[in-house]
C-alpha cells in the first residue's frame, strides 16, 4: 500500500491538537495564559480529536516563572472543560517537566498527581533514547491506568538508523507501551524516513503509532502524509493560527488533505475554521514574544538544530556582543554532539550541547571550560550515549574518572521529603511540594506570593520573613 488511492482498508486518522501546549511553547515563548484557554476549551472538545497536549514540556515551569500561575490548577481546570476529549501530556522521563534527573521518590508522586488531576495520555520520552530512564514513569503510569504513549526521538546520526528505532521501539514494547510515537523535535523528519520508521514499526513492533514533527523546515506535512500510508494512526497538529514556523503542521490542512480518503479523520471544518479565529486574536495579545518566521529554515537540515536552540544562541551571542559569532557557533553543535555520541537534540540535549558549542567559540578552545552538564553527560549521569563518545574529550572533561554503567536515577538519593521539610507552612497540597522539588526557587518564590496574597500579609513584612526563614516557613 504506496499511497491513498491504493488503499482500500478505511483506517481513520486521528489528531492530536498541540495548540495549548507545543504550539504556543513553540511559537510565543510558552506564555498563553490559562485566561486564553478556557473560553474555547469547550468548542475545541467538540471537535472530535484523539487528544489535546495541554501540560508538560517547557508549560509547567513557565506557568509559574513568568504568568504566575499554577500549572496544577490549569490541568485541573481543562480537565473540567474537556469533557469528552482525553488531556495528554509530555514528560521528559526521569526528568519529568525539569532540565535534569529527578529521584524515583519524586518521580512516582508526580505521575501519579499528574494523571490525578486530569491526564489521561502520557507521553514519556528520554533525551538520549534511554528506556532506563523512561521505565519508571512508565511503570507508574500503566499502574496508575493512564495510557502509556512510549517515545522515541529522531535525529540523524551514523547510528541513528532503522535498526536503532525498532530496537528501542521493541524495549519499550516489553516495558508495558501501549502506543509508540515518533518524535521529531527537530523538523528534520523526511517523508521518506518517516514512510520508512513508521511502517517498519507496524510491521515488527505492531501497536498504535502517532508521529510528532515541527515545521521548521518545511517537510511536516509530507512527513506526516507518508506517515500516514505507512500505517500511522495519530498524528499531531495545532491549529493554523498556531501552527507553521517551529510549530506543528495545521490542522485544517491535514484534515483537508485526507478528506474523501480512506484516511478521512471526519473532522469538521467549519468548526476548526472558528477555532483559528479566536487563536488569531488570542495570538496577536503575545506580539512581544511572537518570533515565528513566516519562511521555512534551511538551517535546521544544515545543523539539525531545533529552531528554538538557534533564537537561544542569537540572544546568547548578542548579550556578549558577539553576535558574529553566530555562524561558528552553528558549525560547532554538530561537532559537540559527535564528540558526546550523538544525542538527539531535544530537552535537556540540546541545551547542553548548545550552551558547550557557544563557550568553545567564545573561549577560542574547545572545552576549556566546559559546564556542570557537560561533566554529567560524560559521567554517564544523563544515560547511555547512543554512540561511543570521543574519549579524547572526554578525558579533557572529566579526566580519569569512570563513567558509571547503570541506572543514572540510582546514584540520586530521595527528595520529596526535603522538599517537604523546606516548604514548611508554604505548602497547602501535594501538589506545592512536587512543584518545589523540580523547581525550588521559581516555586518558593510563586508560593511565598501566593501565601502573601491569600493572607493579606504586608509586602514588606514577606521580604523580612523570606530573610529570617531562609527555608521557607512563614509564620502568619
Amino acid at each position: 500500500m504506496n499511497s491513498m488511492t491504493e488503499a482500500s482498508v478505511k483506517r481513520r486518522v486521528g489528531i492530536t491538537d498541540t495548540t495549548l501546549r507545543d504550539g504556543h511553547q513553540s511559537l510565543l515563548a510558552t506564555r498563553m495564559k490559562t485566561a486564553d484557554m478556557l473560553p474555547i476549551a469547550e468548542k475545541m472538545d467538540r471537535v472530535g480529536y484523539h487528544s489535546v497536549e495541554v501540560w508538560g514540556g517547557a508549560t509547567f515551569d513557565s506557568a509559574m516563572r513568568f504568568l504566575n500561575e499554577d500549572p496544577w490548577e490549569r490541568l485541573v481546570a481543562l480537565k473540567q472543560a474537556f469533557k469528552n476529549t482525553p488531556l495528554q501530556m509530555l514528560l521528559r522521563g526521569q526528568n519529568l517537566v525539569g532540565y535534569k534527573h529527578y529521584p524515583d521518590d519524586v518521580v512516582e508522586p508526580f505521575v501519579k498527581a499528574a494523571i490525578r488531576n486530569g491526564i489521561s495520555i502520557m507521553r514519556i520520552f528520554d533525551a538520549v533514547n534511554d528506556v532506563r530512564n523512561m521505565w519508571k514513569a512508565i511503570e507508574v503510569s500503566k499502574n496508575e491506568g493512564a495510557h502509556v504513549q512510549a517515545t522515541v526521538c529522531y535525529t540523524i546520526s551514523p547510528v541513528h538508523d532503522l535498526k536503532h528505532y525498532v530496537s528501542v521501539a521493541a524495549e519499550l514494547k516489553k516495558m508495558g507501551a501501549d502506543s509508540l510515537c515518533l518524535k521529531d523535535m527537530a523538523g528534520i523528519l523526511s517523508p521518506s524516513q518517516a514512510y520508512d520508521i513508521v511502517k517498519r514499526w507496524k510491521e515488527e513492533i505492531g501497536l498504535p503509532v502517532q508521529v510528532h514533527t515541527h515545521y521548521t523546515s518545511g517537510m511536516g506535512s509530507m512527513a506526516y502524509l507518508k506517515a500516514i500510508e505507512a500505517g500511522a494512526d495519530v498524528v499531531d497538529c495545532a491549529i493554523s493560527t498556531m501552527s507553521m514556523s517551529t510549530s506543528q503542521p495545521p490542522v485544517e490542512s491535514i484534515v483537508a488533505a485526507l478528506q474523501g480518503t480512506v484516511y478521512d479523520t471526519g473532522l469538521d471544518l467549519e468548526i476548526l475554521s472558528e477555532l483559528a479565529q479566536y487563536f488569531q486574536e488570542v495570538r496577536s495579545h503575545y506580539g512581544q514574544f511572537d518570533k515565528a518566521s513566516p519562511t521555512p529554515d534551511a538551517n535546521v537540515l544544515r545543523y539539525q538544530i531545533p529552531g528554538g536552540m538557534i533564537s537561544n544562541f542569537i540572544t546568547q551571542l548578542r548579550e556578549q556582543g558577539q553576535i558574529d559569532k553566530l555562524p561558528a557557533v552553528l558549525d560547532e553543535v554538530p561537532r559537540v554532539k559527535a564528540d558526546m555520541g550523538h544525542p538527539p537534540l531535544v530537552t535537556p540535549t540540546s541545551q547542553i550541547v548548545g550552551t558547550q558549542a557557544v563557550l568553545n567559540v567564545l573561549l577560542g578552545e574547545r572545552y576549556k571550560m566546559a559546564t556542570n552538564e557537560v561533566k554529567d553527560y560524560f559521567r554517564g549521569l544523563y544515560g547511555k550515549p547512543p554512540a561511543p563518545v570521543n574519549l579524547e574529550i572526554q578525558k579533557k572533561v572529566i579526566g580519569d574518572e569512570e563513567p558509571i554503567k547503570d541506572r543514572p536515577a540510582d546514584h540520586i538519593g530521595p527528595g520529596y521529603q526535603k522538599a517537604r521539610e523546606e516548604l514548611g507552612h508554604l505548602y497547602t497540597k501535594e501538589e506545592d511540594v512536587l512543584s518545589y522539588a523540580l523547581f525550588p526557587p521559581q516555586a518558593k518564590k510563586f508560593l511565598e506570593e501566593r501565601l502573601a496574597a491569600r493572607t493579606g500579609v504586608d509586602q514588606n513584612l514577606l521580604e523580612q520573613s523570606k530573610k529570617d526563614h531562609p527555608m521557607g516557613y512563614m509564620p502568619v
